[in-house]
């Protein structure tokens, strides 16, 4: 097969016209020619996700591939340990088995962090035996983000131990280090950490690059740090790669990395830039099988109609034409539905929450970030149990075990999603994947709950009156086996009717609730144990006791 276009060399910074001819999966020759067809478009490397966690899509491996080759993505640096806190080591390899049944680039990384702390219930533990296992596997590329940044510190002799079987097997580690600065940063990344997609502002990003860390510029459905850290890319280009992190279906279907290339070069960033942290970057720090668009190279490239919007016009793979025209070419794959899921049903007097005082720890939801903030409000009582305010947006959260038969659910408040009435819940809830709830009284909070539990697992929403919209996620209470098309919908149909029908206006709600039971991310947040200040690092209490 030959193609006759603009070819887009960013290694050497030059567009030329040529014919490159395929061959038995590679790029067998490049020849410049003198011109190419008006209509033929650029030819260009693929563009890869450096961090994205598949199971935040809700879809299996093979269907995320599917959605996004027609955005131009041929590859993906992908954190397992979304599954592998609910499944362990058979998470991680259920994940590997998917993702061999799809013409797709997915280099997974071995979980560092399960469970990411001892402050929640996961599902299983891995280990250091356990770590160094997927490590020596073939199709394992690196050490996931070590999260577990006060153990580097603390010279943890387990997580040291995680980060030398990676580095004795030559695989990068990544980092996870929101806010950490100084002496710190210095000696985080000293441990031989080498990347970091948790700057949230440029300061942070410009501190970290300083000492030489590779910087994620992350733009998901939750967390969206492009608009503080883009000036990075001007300023240190060749240590730079995008990511989204998180992608839930409907925003896949929108776009992906494709998005931020067109927004840098809108912004007027260097087009070779803005291709080497989009193309390039990842397949040299993770020693990715991905071409890049050079004779001897895997046949991994895309067609786009111009260097502006980058319209996809054809993506291939190892030679193979995956997408074309903004159709998918590859076919949606029935897939198993591992699972582990034990709670038993709920009552509304669960979710009853004592009164202490009049004062009460919130926690502060912040529209487009994981981070949260954490305030004090006055709250009144009745029969000896706090009410929540609707007025003031002061409503219920709550985390239920999923891993156990009979466990009190954990209670606290928290601000931010507006809600009317009714709740929203979700099996998804980082990174333990225990029950999170919001809702306005303890009723609509425990029907919620129950829904998530008949599905063995979902997202739903309720309202005052009982009506319901629901999507199942039977794998690991993660993801769905339906057709990535129509998950979507369904996803975007639940979306819509949270914000039309219970009031909620923030932009992703559902991805936004499931950030707020992780206890790494600052500042205040809730698990299955209790609410968790993580500046401090340990429990506090709801109620706040009043100073005589």
């Amino acid at each position: 097969m030959t193609i006759h276009s603009q070819v887009v060399d960013i290694l050497n910074r030059r567009i030329y016209p040529a014919v490159v001819e395929i061959e038995d999966g590679q790029i067998k020759r490049i020849e410049e020619v003198a011109d190419a067809p008006a209509d033929s478009g650029y030819l260009l490397p693929g563009f890869i996700d450096a961090h994205v966690h598949i199971e935040s899509s809700m879809m299996p491996p093979t269907e995320f591939a599917r959605l996004a080759v027609v955005h131009g993505t041929v590859a993906t640096v992908s954190d397992p340990h979304e599954i592998a806190n609910v499944l362990g080591e058979d998470g991680v390899h259920y994940m590997l088995n998917e993702a061999r049944r799809v013409p797709f680039k997915f280099c997974f990384g071995a979980p560092s962090c399960v469970p990411a702390t001892t402050f929640e219930t996961a599902g299983a533990h891995l280990d250091t035996a356990a770590v160094t296992r997927l490590l020596e596997h073939d199709d394992i590329g690196y050490l996931s983000e070590m999260m577990n940044f006060p153990g580097v510190l603390m010279k943890d002799p387990a997580v040291l131990a995680k980060i030398h079987a990676a580095k004795s097997l030559g695989k990068p580690v990544d980092g996870h280090a929101p806010g950490l600065r100084g002496d710190d940063a210095i000696n985080y990344f000293g441990a031989g950490i080498t990347t970091d997609h948790e700057c949230f502002t440029y300061e942070e990003g410009l501190d970290k690059i300083k000492l030489g860390v590779n910087i994620l510029i992350r733009e998901g459905s939750a967390a969206r740090n492009y608009d503080a850290l883009h000036p990075l890319i001007k300023e240190y280009p060749n240590l730079i790669m995008f990511c989204s992190d998180d992608k839930h279906p409907d925003d896949l279907i929108e776009g992906h990395i494709n998005l931020l290339v067109a927004r840098s070069v809108a912004l007027g960033y260097d087009v070779f830039d803005v291709l080497r942290a989009a193309c390039i970057h990842p397949v040299q720090h993770y020693g990715l099988d991905v071409g890049m668009l050079r004779e001897g190279d895997p046949a991994d490239f895309i067609q786009v109609s111009n260097l502006e919007s980058f319209d996809v016009l054809e993506t291939y793979i190892d030679g193979a034409c995956v997408a074309r025209a903004g159709k998918s070419l590859i076919e949606h794959l029935p897939s198993e539905t591992p699972n582990a899921f034990h709670a038993d049903a709920k009552v509304a007097a669960d979710f009853a929450l004592p009164s202490t005082s009049s004062q009460v720890r919130i926690i502060k939801a912040l529209d487009g970030e994981i981070v949260t903030g954490s305030e004090v409000g006055e709250l009144t009582s009745s029969q000896g149990n706090y009410n929540v305010d609707i007025a003031k947006d002061i409503l219920k959260i709550a985390v239920v075990n999923r891993y156990t038969k009979v466990a009190k659910p954990s209670v606290a408040f928290v601000s931010g999603f507006g809600l009317r009435q009714g709740a929203l819940a979700s099996s998804v809830a980082h990174d333990s994947h225990n029950i999170v709830v919001v809702g306005t009284s303890d009723e609509a909070i425990c029907a919620a709950v129950n829904l998530v539990i008949q599905n063995k697992g979902g997202v739903v929403a309720v309202n005052d009156l009982g009506e319901a919209k629901r999507l199942a996620l039977p794998i690991a209470g993660l993801m769905s086996p339906l057709d990535g098309y129509e998950l979507a919908r369904q996803y975007a149909e639940i979306d819509q009717w949270t914000k039309s029908e219970l009031g909620c206006q923030l932009k992703a709600p559902f991805m936004l609730l499931s950030f707020l039971a992780l206890p790494v991310i600052p500042s205040l947040k809730i698990t299955d144990l209790g609410l968790f200040d993580v500046e401090q690092f340990g429990f506090v209490s709801v109620g706040v006791e009043e100073k005589l």
